[in-house]
């Protein structure tokens, strides 16, 4: 099982934010789109055991990780790792239906993958949410056009230098990106180590 010590320290913090957000009672699925190592989504699904989680990833060394927790937790509310490519359309995404999921989660993916995977993320989340659905993402973000503080400014800077396509993204931008699939900002939330928590809702059909 790998192990990153900023799951470590963030998982927590997130987790308080999906109890604020999400129904703690009602049965609801939810997917996890670039779970990394494993240990978020068997943090939440340990707290929150009324979600039923679908971990996935792109790398194949972390799909074994997850697995490896899976195994490890016996969780019967976490099922098998699936391999998703989020720049791909969501009929591409191992069967997820469309609008079947009460909840999408992202977390550290935005500003280290190229555009055409965050613009992906938001497609699919607007094909696979039921209507009121939400979808939260994670990790630092620009506002107005601006990176704060320094360690966000150097951080931005070394992520360009190894990938052309990687960056921090402005709020903005995304919540652009994500009007045109049908979901809006609702929220906004601080957390530590200057990130933030963006939660987008689905809009219903009217």
């Amino acid at each position: 099982m790998q192990n990153a010590p900023a799951a470590e320290r963030n998982k927590e913090p997130i987790l308080a934010v999906l109890r604020e957000c999400v129904d703690t009672v009602r049965p609801l699925n939810a997917l996890e789109i670039s779970s990394g190592t494993g240990q978020h989504v068997h943090h939440f699904a340990q707290s929150l055991r009324n979600i039923n989680w679908q971990p996935s990833e792109f790398d194949r060394q972390s799909l074994t990780s997850i697995e490896a927790y899976r195994a490890h937790h016996k969780l019967d509310n976490v099922k098998p790792a699936i391999h998703l490519d989020a720049s791909l359309p969501s009929e591409n995404w191992e069967g997820i239906q469309p609008e079947s999921l009460d909840l999408v989660v992202n977390i550290n993916m935005i500003h280290i993958s190229p555009m055409a995977c965050t613009e992906g993320l938001f497609k699919g989340a607007g094909m696979v949410l039921k209507p009121q659905g939400v979808l939260l993402t994670y990790g630092p973000y620009a506002v107005n056009g601006q990176v704060t503080p320094q360690s966000n400014i150097d951080f931005d800077r070394s992520l360009r230098q190894r990938c052309s396509e990687w960056g921090i993204r402005d709020v903005s931008l995304l919540s652009s990106i994500s009007q045109k699939s049908g979901l809006f900002l609702e929220k906004v939330v601080d957390m530590p180590a200057n990130n933030k928590c963006l939660l987008f809702r689905k809009e219903s059909l009217v």
